[in-house]
């Protein structure tokens, strides 16, 4: 684009930049996703998860056998949806003991916590992955590619992350019936151990009533915004005004209750916006990716490669098996939402094809992908939480994994048929 000048290059970047800068849309999004590191660590920190925990492992008549510990760590991982790593440590923590009680292999729990964390936390959209999915989206509209508005998009595409779907679905069938294939018939099995936490336990309400709050912000402040219509509502300034008031409300609720002190409330929401601020920082890059691979109309010219090849029926499952590429080999699936979305959409604009289909597809191959690889965040982060070794975690889960791809693959090609 700049004549191989590397001066020019430069520029070019710089000025890129500053205009990214300069949207308030961006500069709101990149907030909330700094923000919900916050609000995560203050949840963790306030002992509410701690109360969680033991309020479950003492509810004997809730789990009295080794379907009743997987399905209750099942549960937890479709409850909360904040984040794919707090999901995974929440349900591994209330579902080890109770698994260790019942004789059930913590391979059997891993494939739980890793099946309920990326594929609920990409279809229940009220977190960082609802930030960037909204971003991409709307650097897709703001460079001519959409004309409707980012949230209705992402709702109908999350309608369409078949995957997802799939794998809650696969998951549950598994544990309800006790179906073990392949590795998983030889999974380890693991002594009893007790649950010990770091932290002390307080009321779970500390854990439960922000969650409440939040959800319901989302909803007030996309109503608001959208002048009394939730799809019309703005997203990014949605998301970025309930961060504040579910922050403001916990300053309430932490310091009045006396949970925690101002002091600790401020060093802990500085802490929890510190993790995540590497997160904004790839999410800004993304938002640069986007328009520079517009710029080049790198989707339009794969769109004219792959309309003189490819039957537009057959469109949104190539995508799905692109981003599960890209996935796997990199470990991210934010990452590869970064990298296919701006290549997706002009393909699919260009074939008239469904444009929430090919999205969802991305979302879709991104988790399946992340869920199949072994340098995965959230495949690690599961291995840790339910006590299991990465490998064996890995090569258990695998054809569970493979199974759910199967149907996203096929369920892609009949939706393109409608």
């Amino acid at each position: 684009m700049s004549d191989f000048s590397f001066v020019s290059t430069a520029e070019a970047i710089y000025e890129l930049f500053i205009s990214l800068l300069s949207e308030p849309w961006i500069l709101k999004t990149l907030g909330f996703a700094i923000l919900v590191g916050s609000v995560m660590a203050l949840i963790e920190k306030s002992g509410g998860i701690e109360g969680f925990v033991l309020f479950a492992q003492n509810q004997k008549s809730l789990v009295s056998s080794p379907r009743g510990a997987l399905l209750l760590a099942y549960f937890i991982g479709v409850v909360i949806f904040i984040e794919s790593s707090i999901t995974s440590l929440i349900a591994g923590a209330v579902g080890k003991p109770l698994c260790d009680k019942h004789s059930v292999p913590h391979a059997k729990l891993a494939l739980v916590c890793d099946s309920t964390s990326a594929p609920i936390s990409s279809l229940i959209v009220l977190n960082g992955w609802g930030a960037l999915l909204l971003g991409l989206i709307s650097t897709q509209i703001a460079n001519g590619m959409i004309s409707e508005d980012a949230i209705s998009i992402l709702i109908e595409a999350v309608m369409y992350n078949f995957y997802a779907m799939s794998a809650l679905f696969v998951t549950f069938l598994a544990v309800w019936f006790n179906v073990d294939i392949g590795y998983m018939k030889n999974a380890t099995l693991n002594k009893a151990e007790k649950y010990v936490s770091e932290r002390k336990a307080s009321s779970m309400s500390f854990m439960i009533l922000p969650i409440i709050v939040m959800i319901f912000f989302v909803f007030f402040f996309l109503y608001l915004t959208g002048n009394g219509n939730l799809l019309k509502g703005s997203g990014s300034s949605s998301i970025f005004y309930t961060m504040l008031a579910t922050l403001t409300f916990m300053f309430a609720y932490f310091i009045g209750f006396k949970n925690m002190t101002f002091k600790t409330y401020v060093n802990t929401s500085f802490k929890g916006a510190k993790k995540l601020f590497p997160i904004a920082v790839v999410l800004l890059f993304a938002f640069g990716i986007g328009k520079v691979t517009t710029d080049l109309k790198t989707g339009l010219y794969l769109a004219s490669l792959a309309s003189e090849n490819l039957n537009v029926i057959f469109l949104a499952a190539v995508v799905f098996l692109l981003s599960s590429i890209i996935s796997f080999s990199t470990g991210t699936s934010w990452g590869t939402f970064s990298i296919m979305i701006p290549v997706a959409v002009p393909m699919a604009v260009s074939m008239d094809a469904n444009i929430a289909l090919s999205i969802g597809a991305v979302i879709s191959g991104g988790v399946f992908g992340d869920h199949c690889s072994p340098i995965s965040d959230t495949t690690i982060i599961s291995s840790m939480a339910a006590d299991c070794e990465v490998v064996e975690h890995v090569k258990t889960q695998l054809p569970y994994a493979l199974i759910s791809g199967v149907i996203a693959f096929f369920a892609f090609i009949v939706f393109s048929m409608l």
